[in-house]
């Protein structure tokens, strides 16, 4: 299944995607014509599911790299606390793009999230098991939190599979992601 493409001028994307550097200053599009890659948007560094996400990451992240396959995460929180709680995760030698203009979220068809799924029951529920029985915790919110999160996996530029969020409690499972593309 591919996915659905957002209304938008070619030649925007493409100059975007051309002017998006990692934090280490590497070209985004470099990256992606290099190796492929599982970039990962996150919400913001204080939700909970982002935290779990990147535990569920730091555990994936030996098999999925086997697969010859670079993880980058995109996030809108500043760089300092974003490194944190990468570093909390020992993921501070992965590639991270801050994108706090969420010019990335828009190319990509990632949406802004309704109250249901935000702060519906599921994901209520979802957020006391994370938060709480997990403890991944929560911190204060540091960006856009109605930005919804998603997964991409992207093979010598294009899109080979994805994960878009349908509430915030969803739990991608990345290894699935890569092996069935989509």
């Amino acid at each position: 299944m591919r996915p659905a493409v957002p209304d938008f001028d070619p030649y925007s994307v493409a100059a975007l995607l051309e002017s998006v550097t990692t934090d280490t200053g590497r070209r985004f599009v470099d990256l992606s014509q290099e190796t492929p890659l599982l970039l990962v948007f996150l919400r913001h560094a204080g939700c909970t599911f982002c935290r779990e996400a990147l535990a569920d990451i730091s555990l994936a992240r030996a098999r999925i790299e086997a697969k010859g396959v670079k993880i980058v995460l995109v996030h809108m929180a500043d760089r300092q606390a974003m490194g944190e709680l990468v570093a909390e995760n020992s993921l501070q030698d992965l590639e991270r793009i801050s994108d706090s203009s969420q010019r990335l979220y828009q190319t990509f068809g990632l949406e802004r999230g309704s109250f249901r799924q935000l702060a519906g029951f599921n994901v209520w529920w979802r957020g006391i098991m994370a938060g709480v029985v997990a403890g991944h915790g929560r911190g204060s919110v540091s960006a856009d939190f109605r930005q919804m999160p998603g997964v991409f996996y992207l093979d010598k530029g294009v899109i080979a599979g994805y994960f878009r969020h349908h509430s915030a409690a969803d739990r991608p499972q990345y290894e699935s992601l890569l092996e069935s593309g989509s």
